[in-house]
């Protein structure tokens, strides 16, 4: 295929989340208290594992590394619409447009990888316990957070791409608070049916295939857990993954739906609204769902505060 970028445009048009007046200090307000309580508890969970010497292991390397990714797919997309409303302008350039889109992608990507490579590591610690440091030492840790980053920066690239072969004419409004994918395609005048099935293979590698893998991770330690003799055992062991259980269901519960909702209502601002879930709350909670549930973190971050 040869680019052929066409593009007569050189802007479009964020509608937001709704165009009334009255709302907007309200929107203002409440977004920008979730992004700088995103910022700031993720950060506390990277300075705390990196501070504190006892959380040196696999699973806090990646948890600091998924909060790292947090706090960027946060900074995506909030910070514009943010500046938006406070200079009262709905426009994003061209070429801010495709780059939002490719880091937001980007992002979530490494969110469902990552979760994926922190299911395979409860794995191997409750299933597999005497070989837990021999299997997930530092050198495989690394490997396979350079793999998870890869795979993301590869399919943001080609999806990025692909739609920057577009043509795109008149109609320059996108129903969303960001440059969400699927909505800019749907503005494009030319054919889109190459990047249709892109979007549908990677659909199926960034949610299908990682979603498989947590799910067989999690179904072996369900098994590992009910072998075990005592009560206390049990608790303890199921305890080790319950917060990562908890941020893999808010994640895939919150994507899943909002465009499982999208493709049954066909309601973009509907569409826009409930993706605010897994964009702005799900990275918003992820620190409270693992400080909370967890001693070493809490014990870690009254050391570091």
């Amino acid at each position: 295929m040869k680019p052929r970028n066409s593009t007569q445009i050189s802007e479009f048009l964020l509608l937001g989340l709704s165009e009334d007046p009255e709302l907007q200090p309200l929107i203002y307000g409440l977004f920008l208290s979730m992004y700088l309580v995103t910022v700031l508890g993720n950060l506390l969970i990277i300075l705390a594992t990196i501070s504190d010497s006892h959380l040196h292991t696999p699973m806090y390397f990646l948890l600091s590394n998924l909060s790292f990714v947090d706090i960027c797919f946060t900074s995506t997309t909030v910070p514009k619409m943010l500046v938006n409303i406070q200079t009262q302008s709905k426009t994003i350039t061209y070429t801010g447009c495709i780059t939002q889109m490719y880091f937001f992608i980007l992002f979530v990507g490494l969110d469902f990888f990552l979760l994926t490579v922190m299911a395979y590591d409860r794995f191997v610690a409750i299933c597999h316990p005497l070989h837990y440091k021999v299997v997930m030492n530092h050198q495989l840790c690394v490997l396979l957070v350079l793999m998870c980053w890869i795979l993301s920066v590869l399919n943001s690239l080609l999806q990025s791409l692909m739609v920057s072969w577009l043509s795109f004419c008149t109609h320059v409004e996108i129903p969303h608070f960001f440059c969400e994918l699927n909505q800019v395609v749907l503005l494009a005048c030319s054919d889109t049916f190459a990047n249709d099935m892109v979007m549908y293979f990677a659909a199926l590698l960034l949610a299908c295939c990682p979603l498989t893998g947590i799910l067989y991770s999690y179904s072996k330690i369900v098994s590992s857990i009910l072998a075990i003799s005592s009560a206390q055992g049990r608790y303890k062991a199921f305890s080790t993954c319950a917060s990562h259980l908890s941020v893999v269901s808010l994640f895939y519960g919150t994507s899943l739906g909002v465009y499982l909702s999208s493709a049954v209502t066909q309601n973009s601002r509907c569409s826009a609204i409930t993706s605010v879930m897994y964009c702005v709350v799900t990275p918003m909670l992820n620190p409270f769902i693992y400080s909370l549930r967890n001693k070493d973190i809490k014990r870690a971050l009254r050391r570091y505060l």
